[in-house]
């Protein structure tokens, strides 16, 4: 679920160059088109793929998961390959918004851990190949904050009121919250979500801002003090501020996946296939991880890592962390009544 920026706009410009000058001199090239998260990518593997097969890759972006699934859905665009997350990928196989993926062409799935395999959003592993995975948590400034950080009750602690960030995302700001209270983050109750809202309206007083990518700026920068984060980028900003740190609360948490899926609107199948098994293979895979700081699926990758990556709890944290975590089911039957709380919330 990575909503990265670092070096964004290096890669934006370059993949302009590229698309520009390619259009100009090879215009009978294979094209490839793939929709990810925005700095999601070291931006090598894409250009190393277009040498490797004498193909053209055009890049696009999305926000969150939403953006995503409005754009493939209104049929406003056509993409070869896209990087869902778990919840949002049960809503497009349901929907059969996606091809199932030949995985005799995609060899490198022999890497996938099988922790990562048969998961309730893709339980026979046909419309998806995982590509990060992670961990929402607290993401504090120990400088500010002095007491021991083990419960998501931190974010509705008064003596922090106005230097609290919370995640501008229903999904996510309503999910911790149910689990703080004791609840599931898919509960369909309509009494556990009303107490929900009720927690997080007692709670936007104290909150500075909701925000997405802005969090990293904001913490880094030393202009908040507690925010809800994915691991990832919790990853990336305690390595630019060392007075930062990161924890899964005690009563448990989101654990998420982002996979590789091929739309039903893909003109291209089977280069899709290659670039998903190019992505798996363990080298690539590294560079990746390396990049954007994520936690890897691929065995293969991981015997590759740097040993104080592979032991860092916050990319790779314990079973006993993992196990009281709970993955985001679709709440496509449920989602008016998400969308109605949230509405009340932030309009509150």
């Amino acid at each position: 679920m990575k909503k990265g920026f670092k070096f964004m706009s290096v890669l934006v410009v370059s993949l302009v160059v590229s698309l520009f000058l390619a259009g100009c001199s090879s215009s009978a090239k294979e094209t490839l088109t793939v929709y990810n998260w925005a700095d999601y990518i070291d931006e090598s593997v894409i250009k190393e793929f277009e040498k490797e097969f004498d193909v053209r890759v055009i890049y696009d972006t999305f926000s969150t998961n939403e953006d995503m699934y409005v754009k493939l859905k209104s049929g406003g665009a056509s993409y070869d390959v896209a990087f869902p997350s778990d919840y949002m990928i049960e809503r497009m196989i349901k929907e059969d918004m996606l091809h199932k993926i030949d995985m005799s062409k995609v060899d490198n799935y022999k890497y996938i851990d099988a922790r990562f395999q048969n998961l309730d959003f893709d339980p026979s592993n046909e419309y998806s190949v995982p590509y990060m995975w992670g961990t929402v948590g607290l993401l504090y400034d120990t400088t500010v904050v002095k007491e021991p950080v083990d419960s998501w009750e931190l974010l509705w602690d008064e003596k922090y009121a106005g230097q609290i960030l919370m995640m501008d995302s229903q999904r996510d700001s309503i999910g911790i919250t149910l689990k703080k209270l004791g609840f599931s983050v898919n509960s369909r109750d309509s009494k556990e979500l009303e107490l929900a809202k009720q927690e997080l309206i007692r709670q936007k007083p104290l909150v500075m801002a909701y925000v997405v990518d802005e969090v990293k700026d904001m913490m880094i920068g030393g202009e908040a003090a507690i925010a809800i984060a994915w691991s990832g980028d919790a990853m990336l900003m305690m390595g630019q501020n060392e007075k930062l740190a990161y924890v899964v609360p005690k009563e448990g948490s989101n654990l998420w996946f982002d996979n590789m899926v091929i739309p039903k609107s893909a003109k291209n199948k089977e280069l899709a296939e290659k670039f998903i098994n190019f992505m798996t293979r363990p080298e690539i895979s590294l560079k990746n991880v390396e990049y954007i700081e994520y936690s890897t699926p691929n065995t293969g990758t991981m015997e590759l890592l740097d040993e104080e990556l592979l032991n860092n709890p916050v990319a790779y944290p314990s079973d006993d962390i993992v196990d009281n975590c709970e993955v985001f089911l679709d709440p496509s039957d449920f989602l008016k009544e998400y969308d109605r709380i949230w509405t009340e919330i932030k309009a509150h």
